[in-house]
C-alpha cells in the first residue's frame, strides 16, 4: 500500500483547494529547509516495547532454529498414532517456535504500520507545504499570534547583536586591565631602582593600581550583564521558540488534514468514500485539538516572556549604565555601591588565584 501511495505522490497533480493568488516563486533554499523540517520527525523503530532485538533477532521465548533437531516419524499405519523415533511418547504439542514466529511477525506488522502512518503524514504535509508556497492552497493564519512570533524572532536577533558586542567589550576591557596591571608593576619597579625619579614613578604606579582596581570592579558588573542577557536570549527566548516550532508543525498538519477532508467531502458519497470520510474526520479532529492546544501554549509563553524580558532588561540596563558612568567619572565609591545594589560579588577572570591587588 505504501509503494502505491509514494508512486501516486510522484505523479499526481496537487489539487487547488482555494482561490489563492499565485505569488512569486520562493527561493529554493527556503523551500528545501521547510521540506527538511517536515521530514525530520521520522519514527524511531527501536522503541518497540515487545522485544529489544527488533525484527529478525531472537526474542525471549523463541528457540533459535539452529537448536531444533529434525525428528523422523515412523511410517503411518491405519488406526495408529505416529510415534517419534526413539521415543515411546505420543506426538508432542506444537513447538514454542510457532508462538515466537507469531511475536516476530507481530513486531514486523507493528513497525510497518508506524512507517506507513509516518509516510502518509509526511506526504500530506509536504503536499500542503508545496501547495501553500505556490499560492494554490489555503493556510490557517492567526495574525495577532504570528505578528508576536515574528517580533520575538526580530528581538532575539537584536539581543544577540547586543550580547556579541558586550562580550567584545568585556574582552577588550580585560586586555586593558591586564595592560594597566603590567604597567603599574613596571612603574613600581622603576620607582625603587631610580632614586632621581622615585616620586614620579611612584604616583604613576599608584594611579595604574587604582585604575586596575576600578577596572576589575567594572568587569564584574559587565560580566553579570553578559551572563543575564545570555540566559534571556539562549535559554528563555529559545525555549519559547522551540514551542513555536512545534506549533508551526501542528499548524501545517492541521491544514493538511483539513484540505484532505475538504477534498473527500466534495467527492461521491458511496460506501467506500463514507468510510474514508469518517476516518479523515477523526484524524482532522485529532490534529485540530493538537493545533489549538499548542496555539494556546505559545500565546501563554509569549505573554510571560514579554513580562520577564521587561523585568530583566530594566535591571540590567540600569546596572550597565550606573557602572559605566561611575567608572569613567572616576567615582570608585559609586562603582562599588552599584555592585552592592545589584548583589554582585566581584569575580575577576582567574578567580581561583588572588587578585593582583590582594597580592600587593
Amino acid at each position: 500500500m505504501s509503494d502505491g501511495i509514494m508512486s501516486k505522490a510522484a505523479t499526481m497533480e496537487i489539487p487547488i483547494s482555494s482561490n489563492g493568488d499565485t505569488g512569486s516563486l520562493p527561493e529554493d533554499d527556503s523551500l528545501e529547509q521547510d521540506l527538511q523540517q517536515v521530514m525530520v520527525s521520522g519514527p524511531n523503530l527501536n522503541e518497540t516495547s515487545i522485544v529489544s532485538g527488533g525484527y529478525g533477532g531472537t526474542a525471549e521465548g523463541i528457540i533459535p532454529t539452529s537448536t531444533i533437531k529434525v525428528l523422523q516419524a515412523e511410517p503411518r499405519c491405519p488406526g495408529r498414532t505416529p510415534l517419534l523415533l526413539g521415543s515411546g511418547l505420543h506426538q508432542p504439542h506444537p513447538s514454542p517456535a510457532t508462538g515466537g514466529e507469531e511475536v516476530v511477525r507481530g513486531i514486523a506488522v507493528e513497525k510497518f504500520d508506524i512507517v506507513k502512518k509516518w509516510g502518509i503524514n509526511t506526504y500530506k504535509c509536504t503536499k500542503q507545504l508545496i501547495s501553500e508556497r505556490f499560492g494554490r492552497g489555503s493556510r490557517t493564519v492567526d495574525l495577532e499570534l504570528e505578528t508576536q512570533i515574528e517580533l520575538l524572532r526580530e528581538t532575539k536577533r537584536k539581543y544577540e547583536c547586543v550580547l556579541q558586542l558586550a562580550r567584545a567589550l568585556t574582552n577588550h576591557f580585560y586586555s586593558l586591565v591586564q595592560t594597566q596591571h603590567a604597567l603599574g608593576d613596571a612603574f613600581a619597579d622603576l620607582s625603587q631602582k631610580s632614586p632621581e625619579l622615585q616620586e614620579e614613578f611612584g604616583y604613576n604606579a599608584e594611579t595604574q593600581k587604582l585604575l586596575c582596581k576600578n577596572g576589575e570592579t567594572l568587569l564584574g558588573a559587565v560580566n553579570f550583564f553578559v551572563s543575564s542577557i545570555n540566559t534571556l536570549v539562549n535559554k528563555t527566548m529559545e525555549d519559547t521558540l522551540m514551542t513555536v516550532k512545534q506549533y508551526e508543525t501542528a499548524r501545517l498538519e492541521y491544514d493538511a488534514y483539513r484540505t484532505d477532508l475538504e477534498e473527500l467531502s466534495m467527492g461521491p458519497r458511496d460506501a467506500s468514500t463514507l468510510c474514508r470520510l469518517d476516518a479523515a474526520q477523526s484524524q482532522f479532529q485529532s490534529h485540530k485539538d493538537k493545533y489549538e492546544k499548542l496555539r494556546a501554549d505559545v500565546a501563554i509563553k509569549l505573554k510571560f516572556l514579554e513580562e520577564n524580558k521587561i523585568k530583566v532588561m530594566h535591571k540590567q540596563l540600569l546596572l550597565f549604565h550606573n557602572a559605566i558612568s561611575a567608572y569613567f567619572a572616576g567615582n570608585q565609591q559609586q562603582l562599588e555601591q552599584t555592585l552592592k545594589q545589584f548583589n554582585i560579588k566581584l569575580k575577576t577572570p582567574g578567580a581561583e588565584k588572588p587578585s593582583w591587588l590582594e597580592e600587593q
